[in-house]
């Protein structure tokens, strides 16, 4: 009889855990002036998570949202320890400046509620690391998005490095990103005042598209410390970009290979591509999908296959971690140690480029 109760105490355990993973997640969100925040609304009618909270201390930023589209007045806060007080998320998402994350972690982390913010992580090492002193205290898990953690292309590009060796030893990679500039591509006004503004986004084109770079290989490179960081930040277009750098090139050197970061608000296209050279071959991952791989002395196409969730998306990937349904790895792009080497190497870059010379780790 005990062993039947036991059993049946486990299955009752099982079932309760699975259909509360079931129930959607209690998301908040914190701040409404960035430009992906749309990645919000074109997910919430999807049922995986309930949007319980918003907050944004602007008033008329607040007032326009077109949040209010889709949620009950009720949920709308000037204030944001109020409005985790009063809705009680499990996460909250944060959407406005980058120097306002660190707001949005001192708020959270007491309160037990995890975080995961738009990258970059932070605008500095020291809201960086205060930061995740704050999460480490409190444990709670802070995340930072990229969209190119959820192309299929990065993602077979790191299987077939790491787990079939298809290229041998990474040597040397070269990474592109950026478009024509935030103004060119009509970004809204409540999203290109801070983006070009050097306190609250840390600096141009360095930060809002180096980050991608560094964030790829450090997961790439296991997490590698670099020996040194040499960048050149370039103003091409003062007239347009004053105050912030519209062109950035770093280079990150490591004990066994090289890292060229190009990071732009000057291309001719919208790119986020990267070429990856290995010992024996190399990869060209060209977009999210399509890639273009030289192993035995031939170039082949390919076209990496879709990824299954929750390691497709966003939103998917934010419930599985904070529901313990996966384990977040220290070099994962998502991961707060990548993202604390990220920024690291992004204010070396910065350092770099007013002094000329390379930082040395």
């Amino acid at each position: 009889m005990k062993t039947i109760l036991y059993s049946l105490a486990l299955f009752l355990i099982a079932v309760g855990g699975r259909a509360q993973n079931d129930k959607p997640l209690k998301l908040a969100v914190a701040g409404v002036s960035h430009g992906h925040l749309h990645e919000v609304i074109i997910r919430m009618d999807r049922g995986d998570f309930q949007v319980v909270g918003v907050a944004e201390q602007n008033p008329e930023l607040l007032k326009n949202t077109v949040l209010h589209q889709k949620l009950d007045e009720s949920v709308f806060f000037s204030d944001l320890e109020q409005m985790l007080d009063v809705t009680k998320p499990e996460v909250v998402v944060a959407y406005g400046n980058i120097y306002d994350h660190l707001n949005v972690v001192e708020a959270c982390a007491p309160r037990g509620i995890h975080v995961m913010v738009e990258k970059p992580l932070a605008v500095s090492v020291d809201h960086a690391e205060k930061m995740a002193r704050l999460a480490r205290k409190y444990n709670i898990m802070v995340l930072t998005n990229y969209e190119t953690s959820w192309y299929a292309s990065n993602q077979e590009a790191y299987k077939m490095i790491k787990q079939q060796n298809k290229i041998g030893a990474i040597t040397r990679m070269e990474v592109y990103d950026g478009h024509q500039g935030p103004f060119e591509i009509g970004c809204g006004k409540e999203f290109t005042d801070w983006l070009t503004d050097p306190k609250l986004n840390g600096g141009g084109a360095v930060i809002d598209f180096g980050c991608y770079g560094a964030n790829l290989a450090t997961w790439l490179l296991d997490g590698q410390k670099p020996l040194s960081v040499y960048a050149v930040l370039q103003h091409q277009k003062p007239e347009k970009y004053p105050k912030v750098d519209d062109d950035a090139t770093i280079i990150v050197q490591y004990p066994t290979a090289t890292v060229q970061i190009m990071a732009s608000w000057n291309w001719p296209m919208n790119r986020k591509d990267m070429h990856i050279y290995g010992s024996k071959g190399y990869i060209y991952q060209d977009n999210a999908t399509a890639m273009r791989i030289y192993e035995n002395k031939k170039e082949s196409k390919y076209i990496a296959p879709k990824l299954q969730a929750p390691y497709n998306d966003s939103f998917y990937y934010l419930k599985a971690v904070v529901r313990k349904q996966i384990e977040v790895k220290p070099t994962d792009l998502a991961a707060l140690e990548n993202n604390l080497m990220v920024v690291r190497i992004l204010n070396a870059a910065i350092q770099s480029s007013r002094t000329g010379k390379a930082v040395k780790w």
